[in-house]
């Protein structure tokens, strides 16, 4: 994929960064970061791959334990970590209502189709969001935190606003190997949903990399994008 130079823009206190295609009418996909650093990264791993023309766009400015968390929840960790506090109704208004016609208005054409994706948080946001709008088409969740208190629990009991084309999971081996007793049930949640949305004849995927949580993230983000973006049957 050639490599593209990015545009800035910002939507309130959200910086956004759009690394735009190359044709008119390619897929956009969304893609919610710590930092703009990390969104910078994950597009060099794409560019220097054989990937499919589409549009990237980044957000960042994000206030992680509030933008991404659907309702309010403890930490994590007691004794150093910070409470989660229920953001993402809020901010995903934001992103449907503000940044995408804000960033559609930059590209060329019209999106072929929408894709969501995030890691951690911002995995557990992206599974979410399908339970609120239907503007996505194709969703990953790569080392999501799918093991948020009520979560679970939450996707198999309400309905989906659309049924996605596609759902990518993927999860670090290392990452269940934890006796926090939240962290620890991450990959039986992961599992428990993979399985529950494929039931209902959405096309997905469980990748299982190896290592923990914060290994190799920009290989894992990017091997969900091109996932999302290959052609279906």
């Amino acid at each position: 994929m050639e490599y593209r130079k990015k545009i800035k823009k910002e939507a309130g206190n959200k910086k956004i960064m759009i690394y735009p295609g190359k044709s008119s009418d390619m897929p956009v996909i969304y893609l919610n970061a710590v930092s703009e650093e990390e969104g910078d990264k994950v597009y060099h791993v794409l560019s220097q791959s054989e990937c499919p023309d589409f549009t990237l766009v980044m957000m960042s400015g994000l206030d992680w334990n509030h933008d991404m968390a659907p309702w309010d929840a403890a930490p994590v960790f007691p004794k150093n970590g910070a409470p989660f506090t229920q953001g993402a109704d809020a901010y995903l208004k934001q992103l449907t209502t503000q940044i995408i016609p804000s960033v559609e208005c930059c590209i060329q054409g019209k999106a072929a189709w929408r894709g969501l994706a995030g890691y951690s948080l911002a995995g557990l946001f992206a599974v979410y969001a399908m339970y609120h709008t239907s503007l996505f088409e194709r969703i990953a969740s790569i080392s999501g935190s799918l093991w948020f208190p009520g979560f679970a629990a939450y996707a198999v009991s309400n309905e989906l606003v659309k049924k996605p084309k596609r759902l990518y999971f993927s999860l670090g081996d290392a990452e269940s190997k934890t006796k926090n007793p939240y962290l620890k049930t991450v990959q039986s949640r992961t599992e428990e949903l993979e399985a529950f949305y494929r039931k209902q004849g959405i096309e997905t995927t469980f990748c299982r990399n190896t290592g923990g949580h914060f290994k190799d993230t920009d290989q894992r983000m990017a091997a969900g994008i091109l996932w999302l973006l290959s052609k279906l049957p």
